[in-house]
């Protein structure tokens, strides 16, 4: 079957870079197709742009549908992230059925379906040379601003089991080893960490043991009102257990509210696909058994959605939380605080204005109001959002810390499985304006690669 894949996608290389008039479809396969493509996207704020190789395979059989991601980046600040990725996906055994008197292929493959058990398994490694620390709370100041540079190996996996479909109901789980290493960064606009910061005022700066961190959820995906009103719920609890200093042992418990009204019936979810891998797009397709020989043929030349003309756009809104619980003593390494301001350390935009990472504790609180829609029935967009959010050393002190407000404005691209590349520009905080250019880590309809805090 690999064998088979080469040539196939040599053939399809033939075909569509050959000629200007095929740009398109020779760059939809350059940089999505099947077993190797060019991967691309933004390795974390600070830290550029990256580019390197990706190599995807799948195996099926009666009872299962296995696929394999594995690729490498690297960016121009000599920041990089390779990772092995694998899916396993529960289906029920193949009945073959006649049509016209003729049995259907024996050999046919069931498309992997949102509603079966998905198991994930993983091994990420991520080395970033630039990454900002102001201090720690909503008390930080832009004059205490310093560098630092992480290396983070992440082994891991979890499983997206359904619990009752009829309200796309899922329980999760995961088990995910996390092993940091902090470096000094010298040479930037700032001072490296370690000459304005000590272990009491960075917590983790002098040692970084290794953890087994646990999670335990619930995700909810219903759509009502006749698909007009979407929601995508994932509430989880995580134990963070330190192996060799049980002072930095601590437990969080993350709340993500999102809700999606579409404006046109033709409107996307853009949720990302648990079936495939995140340097996969194939699209959720119906039982191929079903499908005739030319329908076949057209999915296997081009599994990854087309680009589309529909007219699409939607009014969200998000309410994020994320909140520890610490026993008498010990401290949360700071590395593994979440953040507010430009973009945090997954990629994620949350109060735009601000410079990346700019405020960061042990648990925050965010709301989100944005609207996006495309430019004419172009795969371009315009989006709009307003973020309100606050930090907190103290769960306690999450209701009378001040807000902070922010708006955004700017452009996004969706274009067929190409990853989602966003421009934005954002005003409204007491700090200035901030510009900000991202390319999704993974392609349109991949899944997620796995959280760095």
């Amino acid at each position: 079957m690999l064998g088979a894949d080469f040539r196939k996608e040599g053939g399809s290389f033939s075909a569509d870079c050959t000629s200007f008039s095929s740009a398109l479809s020779c760059a939809e396969l350059m940089f999505t197709g099947h077993p190797l493509h060019i991967a691309v996207g933004s390795i974390a704020p600070q830290n550029g742009f990256g580019a390197g190789g990706a190599f995807i395979h799948s195996k099926n059989t009666n009872t299962l549908r296995v696929s394999y991601d594995l690729d490498a980046v690297t960016s121009m600040n000599g920041s990089w992230r390779a990772g092995f990725y694998v899916r396993i996906i529960s289906t029920p055994p193949r009945k073959e059925t006649t049509t016209e008197g003729r049995p259907t292929d024996p050999n046919a493959v069931k498309a992997p379906s949102l509603e079966r058990p998905v198991f994930h398994l993983y091994a990420q490694a991520i080395s970033l040379n630039k990454l900002d620390y102001f201090g720690l709370g909503p008390a930080t100041t832009v004059a205490g601003r310093s560098f630092y540079g992480m290396r983070e190996v992440i082994p891991g996996l979890n499983v997206i089991w359904p619990a009752f479909r009829p309200k796309s109901v899922s329980l999760f789980g995961e088990v995910n080893g996390r092993f940091v290493a902090l470096r000094p960064s010298p040479g930037q606009p700032s001072p490296s960490i370690e000459l304005l910061y000590t272990d009491a005022t960075a917590p983790g700066l002098a040692t970084q043991p290794g953890f087994l961190q646990l999670g335990e959820g619930i995700r909810v995906r219903p759509a009502t009102f006749n698909g007009k009103l979407r929601f995508n719920y994932f509430v989880v609890a995580q134990q963070f257990i330190a192996a060799s200093s049980s002072r930095f042992t601590f437990s969080r418990f993350n709340v993500d509210l999102g809700h999606q009204i579409p404006l046109h019936s033709t409107t996307r979810t853009f949720l990302p696909n648990d079936a495939n891998g995140p340097d996969t797009c194939t699209a959720d397709h119906p039982d191929v058994s079903t499908m005739s020989e030319a329908e076949k043929r057209k999915l296997s030349d081009h599994p990854c959605p087309r680009v589309t003309r529909n007219y699409e756009g939607s009014v969200n809104f998000r309410f994020f939380l994320s909140a520890s619980a610490l026993p008498a003593g010990n401290v949360v390494p700071f590395y593994f605080q979440p953040t507010l301001g430009g973009s945090d350390l997954n990629g994620n935009a949350a109060m735009s204005s601000y410079q990346d990472f700019r405020f960061r504790a042990p648990n925050v609180m965010l709301f989100r109001q944005s609207f996006e829609h495309t430019v004419w029935n172009l795969p371009l967009g315009i989006a709009l959002m307003a973020d309100e959010g606050k930090v907190a050393l103290n769960r306690g002190d999450l209701g009378s810390n001040p807000w902070l407000h922010t708006f955004s404005a700017g452009l996004t691209l969706r274009a067929g499985g190409f990853p989602q590349v966003y421009l934005l520009f954002a005003w409204g905080g007491n700090e200035g304006t901030h510009t900000i250019a991202n390319m999704n880590a993974s392609l349109l309809g991949g899944s997620a690669r796995p959280s760095l805090f």
